[in-house]
């Protein structure tokens, strides 16, 4: 009869040590990593007051820490017309911000334009302000932007065209800066992302919008469909106030 107390205690503590551990391993909790990184490789076609055809590229990070979330953009633009070299262009953004409390954050934003071609050499933007956000879940996003800044431009006066939505002067200028930003994960392989983005000055009125739709291929790669509209209030006789870009793109993300 020992015998059998002796074996049915030791299963029961076997039992007893494999549950502890179990339970100690459940409440290992894997925390996601604060950054995240995104490439994009695509096709852009050209409408408005151009009609060409052109390759992209688009690096991407954001880091969230805290009350602490800051996020930078480069993106390469190269573009052939009638078999030769055409425009070449740089543009980089950066922004940091600190969450107040729940829903209010502080910004601050740059944004630059370098281009070789282009009507403007050097195109700069920087603000800052107050955030606020509406939602902020995992299904949706949903965050407003306004603030002063300064905006300097440096018209390219070898390169300017008919067709350049542009003034020959440099700009040095006090600006009002609002952006609206939605997010929105409509399945768990389909994200929808729009921006609204207003820049006004004494020279210009700039209103940028963008709509994305992102399908997922695999974990890790994506399908990126992407509509982009430049709205001028003041453009150069015989010109339209409104250009846009439809892009396709391979994303790839870490």
């Amino acid at each position: 009869m020992s015998k059998h107390w002796l074996l049915t205690a030791s299963l029961l503590s076997s039992m007893y040590g494999y549950a502890a551990e179990e339970d100690q391993g459940s409440t290992d909790i894997d925390v996601p990593s604060p950054w995240n990184t995104e490439v994009e490789f695509g096709y852009q076609a050209h409408t408005g007051n151009s009609d060409s055809r052109s390759m992209n590229a688009r690096l991407a990070a954001d880091y969230t820490a805290g009350r602490h979330r800051s996020n930078g953009e480069w993106k390469y633009y190269l573009l052939y017309k009638d078999g030769e070299e055409d425009k070449r262009q740089s543009t980089y953004t950066m922004q940091s911000d600190y969450k107040l409390g729940a829903k209010t954050y502080l910004y601050g934003s740059f944004k630059g334009v370098d281009s070789l071609y282009s009507a403007y050499f050097k195109d700069y933007t920087l603000s800052g302000g107050l955030g606020y956000q509406f939602s902020n879940t995992e299904t949706w996003v949903f965050e407003l932007e306004l603030g002063p800044g300064f905006r300097y431009q440096e018209p390219n006066l070898d390169e300017i065209d008919d067709d350049d939505i542009i003034f020959p002067d440099i700009v040095e200028e006090a600006i009002f800066r609002g952006n609206l930003t939605t997010s929105w994960q409509a399945l768990d392989n389909l994200a929808i992302d729009a921006s609204l983005t207003l820049v006004s000055g004494k020279s210009n009125t700039r209103t940028d919008s963008d709509i994305s739709v992102t399908n997922d291929i695999t974990e890790d790669i994506a399908l990126k469909l992407t509509h982009s509209r430049q709205y001028h209030d003041k453009v150069p006789d015989g010109l339209e106030q409104a250009d846009s870009i439809f892009s396709i793109n391979l994303l790839f993300a870490f």
